[in-house]
């Protein structure tokens, strides 16, 4: 059965953007490294990416464990849905009230739902015994307070925005999480991982 993580990059205060929408300094260890997160085989469609010997590691294991990535309508528009090419994984499924744009990559299988709880089940068979990762934001908040999600990843950069697009989203309960079950420093990076409990 899928493992249901939810995942982005994020402050030290806890925001994934700053309110332009703009992830300032977030990415760039994706790029201050010499190795690619991918083998050779997947190098093309990760070719930018090259990360410090410390973070390839777990990232690369990460990525290749994904089965399907699940993001919402706001990151489908901003991204183009990755032009029906996750990041990591090979299915996506998207939360949106409103339905796939007409005309947008009718070749594609990849299917909107209106409800966080559908777009898991689906992205879960899909992945079948993979990873599914559900986008942090609003997405991602949903899908915690509704109990779907298994464990929460966070590549911790060292910056401070005061304010923007949280990582929770509009979470306004408690729910706790174990001690982290990875806890890796790389450069300008802290990757973290918490199971939650239940």
């Amino acid at each position: 059965m899928a493992t249901v993580i939810m995942h982005a990059v994020v402050s030290v205060d806890g925001f994934i953007a700053d309110e332009n929408e703009d992830v300032g300094p977030l990415f760039d260890w994706y790029f201050n490294g010499d190795m690619p997160i991918a083998d050779e085989a997947g190098e093309d469609r990760h070719a930018p990416f090259r990360v410090s010997a410390r973070s390839h590691e777990y990232v690369s294991s990460f990525w290749g464990s994904i089965g399907a990535t699940i993001q919402g309508r706001h990151l489908f528009d901003l991204t183009n849905g990755w032009e029906a090419e996750p990041p990591a994984g090979e299915h996506l499924v998207v939360v949106s009230h409103r339905p796939k744009p007409e005309g947008w990559h009718p070749e594609a299988d990849v299917p909107f739902f209106a409800d966080v709880t559908g777009a898991v089940e689906e992205a879960k068979r899909r992945a079948g015994d993979r990873v599914v990762a559900v986008c942090a934001g609003n997405v991602g908040g949903q899908a915690l307070a509704l109990d779907l999600v298994d464990e929460v990843a966070m590549d911790v950069v060292p910056v401070v925005f005061g304010k923007g697009k949280r990582y929770f989203g509009p979470i306004d309960a408690q729910h706790l999480l174990d001690d982290p079950s990875v806890v890796i420093q790389g450069d300008r990076v802290l990757h973290l991982r918490y199971r939650v409990r239940r």
